[in-house]
């Protein structure tokens, strides 16, 4: 579906530079955004491997069985249904690590592999569980302590305190957090019913 948004916005775009007169305009600004683009990924891939690295350093390292058991009071509260120290809630911990040190793109593939081993658990693998609707919750709503690459962005892009969001970003992400996470449970019970 969202190929076909991109695909008719591009669409417009070239349309309404046809009809104004303004194809080299537009020319020019799909040059420039590529170009942006380029420069974008290559100034975050040095970010994206460091953190990447470490996250898999600390897996390999036992870090993930150490948070998990540190975090296994919380973790059994919003996962009760997957046991501690699985490969489900090591993922899920490993995930809520990356995301809360601010690394969205290092924590993708422990969000996926935490899919994975809570499906296998799932008996009917066309729903999901309330643990994987609260996963999906708490991934999306996460709380940050660090927003690494946002504060790397607002630096490319030439802002003078690239970390100057941070107590907006901490007040917006637990508040989305604990509305999140009520939800789910209100909607767990009532599903339950």
């Amino acid at each position: 579906m969202l190929n076909y948004i991109w695909a008719f916005m591009m669409l417009i775009s070239i349309f309404c530079a046809i009809i104004t007169n303004r194809m080299d305009a537009l020319s020019g600004a799909i040059l420039s955004g590529a170009e942006e683009a380029v420069n974008l990924v290559i100034s975050m891939l040095g970010m994206m491997s460091l953190w990447g690295g470490l996250m898999k350093i600390a897996e390999f390292g036992g870090l993930t069985s150490l948070l998990s058991r540190m975090l296994s009071p919380l973790l059994r509260f919003l996962f009760p249904e997957y046991p501690i120290n699985t490969p489900a809630s090591n993922a899920i911990c490993m995930n809520i690590t990356a995301n809360f040190l601010g690394l969205g793109n290092a924590a993708t593939p422990f969000g996926v592999i935490a899919m994975k081993e809570m499906n296998k658990i799932n008996k009917n693998s066309s729903t999901i569980t309330p643990g994987m609707a609260m996963f999906i919750v708490i991934n999306t709503a996460s709380l940050q302590l660090i927003p690494t690459f946002l504060s790397v962005l607002r630096q490319k892009h030439g802002s003078l305190y690239p970390f100057s969001i941070i107590p907006a970003l901490w007040l917006t992400s637990v508040i989305s957090l604990v509305v999140g996470i009520t939800s789910c449970k209100i909607f767990e019970k009532v599903y339950k019913k």
